[in-house]
């Protein structure tokens, strides 16, 4: 029998409370009527409410379903998702991992950043909740309700640091989790997303399912970016055979077989020199993988282009 109370903070002021992994094991939360409080859920749940919060930091795991913030303001919070909706919101600051668009709705003086943490339970809590950790439209906000001239929301610096924001818990039982806030290690790629490009050529990189995609992808993530370019985005979506053909067009008949075996995960990254660099990191560190790479600088932004909004229209973006 699930007792309510387990599973709400409500009416709590000036206490840093939260839960440890395993939980609250993908049941529903409940967060209300709290001040100037630090609040942790260091796990998946199903779904979240955040009402009436005043001046609180907030880590919320990964959460399977929607996420709500009603009547809040002042407060600070790291957030993962497979949707995010705020209504009547004053000042969030949010490091955002969300699966679909985020949404704001009468808010005002929202900012967001890139979703960046870690704790070893972490990657197997994005699983039991179903999110994939290369699907992140964190800098894609919808404004529901826009003013005339006036911005609602707006990104956070782009050297923001997360335990600037949300520090990590000062109570003896949740110090056990075992965090890093260092972005180099976070489970979720940290993404330029809607910034400002720092160059006008772009490289797209494609690896196809099987038992290292994902180890795959976080290590051509790293030698890149150990390069000095950047990760702009990275999508995890499945493919069929006239997807391939608009995508990759000459080269999809050698990728067509591939897409069988499941989603395929899709990195793009900036930089002068992106394809160059990205072609010879590929051909030097995965000879026997086979990838997908932007041929030329003229082909890459129509690769961009063809993969992304394809992998929107799957996603009913």
């Amino acid at each position: 029998q699930v007792d309510p109370k387990d599973y709400t903070f409500s009416g709590l002021k000036d206490e840093t409370v939260g839960r440890l992994p395993g939980k609250v094991a993908g049941q529903q939360f409940v967060i209300q009527d709290c001040e100037n409080c630090s609040i942790y859920i260091f796990d998946h749940s199903a779904t979240i409410t955040v009402d009436d919060c005043v001046n609180c930091q907030i880590f919320l795991g990964p959460i399977k379903g929607s996420v709500f913030f009603r009547d809040c303001k002042e407060c600070k919070c790291i957030v993962a998702c497979q949707q995010f909706r705020t209504r009547d919101c004053k000042k969030l600051e949010v490091f955002l991992c969300c699966a679909t668009q985020p949404i704001i709705e009468s808010s005002t003086g929202m900012k967001f950043g890139c979703f960046q943490y870690y704790y070893p339970e972490l990657a197997l809590q994005f699983k039991d909740a179903g999110l994939s950790i290369f699907n992140n439209t964190w800098s894609n906000i919808h404004d529901f309700t826009p003013v005339s001239g006036e911005n609602n929301w707006g990104l956070l610096p782009e050297d923001a640091e997360v335990q600037d924001y949300v520090p990590l818990p000062s109570s003896e039982e949740l110090k056990a989790v075992r965090i890093s806030t260092d972005a180099m290690k976070s489970i979720i790629p940290v993404t330029r997303g809607r910034r400002q490009k720092s160059s006008d050529e772009s490289c797209l990189a494609v690896f196809f399912a099987g038992d290292y995609t994902t180890a795959n992808a976080r290590k051509l993530i790293d030698e890149m970016t150990g390069k000095g370019f950047q990760l702009v985005q990275t999508k995890e979506v499945s493919m069929k055979a006239e997807d391939a053909h608009r995508v990759f067009q000459q080269c999809a008949s050698e990728f067509i077989p591939l897409l069988e075996k499941g989603p395929v995960v899709a990195l793009e990254f900036n930089g002068g020199g992106a394809v160059e660099g990205c072609r010879s990191t590929i051909n030097d560190v995965f000879s026997g993988t086979k990838v997908f790479v932007s041929e030329s600088k003229a082909s890459a932004s129509q690769d961009v282009d063809n993969f992304y909004n394809f992998a929107d229209m799957q996603m009913g973006m």
